[in-house]
């Protein structure tokens, strides 16, 4: 036996996971995140085939198979933060991934445009739930640069999803029609459903737990929407975000009609979205060193830079596959770090309303990110030009959010040690 008492009682002291190791814990967050990854980026190749298929009139038009699904997980993510601060996290998460594998299935079958876009909205209402639970037992458990770094392990894993989605809608059309490509996403969300109902431990302390109430609600949705840190750092991500909405609704259109990319589409795709995995593992190997807001204010800065590069490049006619594909790279590379520290900074001063706050950043982000990249969408022209200007000026708008949040003061370690790994920090 340790002479340490303290060391003891350390041991003694249960894990914030219980009956889950650390690198499991982490996986089956990335899960969670991964469905809404994979009903994104494995509709890509499919479209043009979904829009002939339903008779939709213009190619721009299809974009709205991407913003009807992100409009349905942002609106939804409202709900779920109150309901999983009343109820708990695991009952809630189970009823929402319920719905995303119910009304994807429901894309498969259906006989017109609008019945998918309806379905494809209801399969996002699902899936918001997955947005909001991930964030709020990450939160549950660390604070601090150790949520930080879980959030940018699970960033890794999960980003293995968008990386390989094109591919798989891709070999899905080549073996069957474009209806396997929701019953995929059926199949998956089934299997994390089984492995959260096995695995997964409540992680909502009895003592967090909020009355769904109209006064403590309202209360809740107050803190969150009156934090400076916390609605500052919201709205620099959404901004940012919007870019990033804007290159996915068009990302067809761009490479293959563009760019001539054919086929090549989803491996180069690919290609670039690794580079949000290659930052997202940097960031989880520096942020507990340097700090969330000094290595997401450096990040956004190369963002800015790389984006308003590719702008002057479209701009003058220059653009071709190998310059739109190496910018893009180094813009999701600082994509990566920017987002993933943006969401633990937002977090940070509300703990003890981590559902609710992920509810309210999780609905301002992703609505507001899904208009600002479906508004840039619709500007495509047969040119990279609308995307290009898009992403820097969605860039300057978003480090304007975080100069004013910081009142002038950038690359500041912040408030807050690191919490110890193991230890339930959301209490």
């Amino acid at each position: 036996m340790s002479s340490n008492p303290i060391a003891a009682q350390a041991r003694a002291r249960p894990g914030p996971h219980p009956g889950m190791g650390f690198g499991q814990f982490v996986a089956l967050i990335a899960a969670m995140m991964a469905t809404n990854a994979l009903a994104i980026d494995s509709m890509l190749p499919a479209m043009p085939q979904i829009g002939r298929a339903l008779g939709v009139a213009t190619d721009n038009e299809r974009q709205w198979i991407l913003t009807a699904y992100l409009l349905g997980f942002g609106a939804a993510q409202i709900v779920y933060g109150p309901l999983a601060d009343r109820f708990g996290r695991k009952p809630v998460l189970l009823v929402g991934l319920s719905l995303y594998v119910v009304f994807a299935a429901a894309c498969a079958f259906a006989a017109s445009f609008e019945m998918l876009l309806t379905a494809r909205a209801l399969c996002g209402v699902g899936a918001a739930a997955t947005r909001v639970l991930s964030v709020s037992i990450v939160r549950d458990c660390y604070s601090g640069r150790q949520m930080a770094r879980v959030m940018s392990l699970s960033f890794i894993v999960f980003l293995g999803v968008p990386i390989i989605a094109p591919s798989v809608g891709q070999a899905i059309l080549l073996v069957a029609p474009w209806p396997w490509v929701f019953g995929v996403l059926s199949i998956f969300g089934l299997a994390v459903i089984a492995w959260s109902w096995i695995k997964l431990p409540e992680t909502l302390h009895p003592e967090d737990r909020v009355p769904l109430e109209v006064t403590p609600v309202l209360a809740a949705f107050k803190a969150c929407l009156t934090n400076r840190v916390a609605v500052g750092y919201t709205l620099a991500a959404t901004l940012v975000l919007g870019g990033l909405f804007g290159f996915l609704n068009s990302a067809q259109q761009v490479f293959v009609d563009v760019l001539g990319a054919g086929q090549a589409f989803p491996l180069i795709f690919a290609a670039i979205a690794g580079g949000i995995a290659v930052s997202s593992l940097l960031n989880s190997r520096i942020v507990g060193r340097l700090g969330m807001r000094l290595v997401s204010h450096v990040s956004l800065l190369g963002y800015i830079a790389f984006a308003v590069v590719h702008a002057l490049v479209a701009l003058s006619g220059h653009e071709t596959l190998w310059t739109f594909s190496l910018l893009q790279a180094g813009m999701m590379f600082c994509f990566g770090m920017v987002m993933s520290n943006f969401g633990a900074i937002a977090m940070e001063p509300l703990g003890h309303l981590a559902g609710t706050a992920a509810s309210v950043q999780g609905f301002v982000t992703t609505i507001g990110g899904a208009l600002f990249g479906f508004w840039i969408g619709q500007r495509f022209d047969g040119t990279t030009v609308p995307l290009t200007l898009g992403f820097a000026g969605f860039g300057i708008a978003g480090l304007l959010a975080v100069l004013i949040t910081e009142k002038g003061r950038m690359f500041h370690a912040g408030a807050g040690a690191p919490a110890v790994e193991g230890v339930g920090a959301g209490h």
